[in-house]
């Protein structure tokens, strides 16, 4: 689980500031995107993975830039999660 060892989330509300919160996270370190969520009323979660030092950067960096056209919920970094926790980021998973 190298490359994986750590999760990323920020919840916005719409779909402009969570574009943005997407685009910055990506451009600003080595991480992939898993998905989002339309999660009701408007909030949206996007989810990135990677190595623990990427994805609390790409974190910050969409934080910052996403805050710059909407107003951020949440946010949340979780190095080296369970196993378990596959079973929940299945659902935000983008098929192609």
């Amino acid at each position: 689980m190298e490359k994986n060892d750590a999760l990323g989330f920020i919840e916005t509300f719409g779909l402009v500031s969570v574009l943005e919160a997407a685009d910055a996270m990506c451009k600003a370190a080595d991480v992939e995107l898993i998905g989002y969520e339309n999660v009701a009323s408007g909030y949206i979660s996007v989810v990135v993975r990677g190595d623990v030092g990427a994805v609390k950067a790409a974190v910050e960096a969409g934080i910052k830039e996403a805050s710059k056209v909407g107003k951020i919920y949440s946010s949340l970094v979780i190095a080296r999660p369970h196993p378990d926790i596959e079973k929940i980021i299945a659902r935000y998973s983008l098929d192609y």
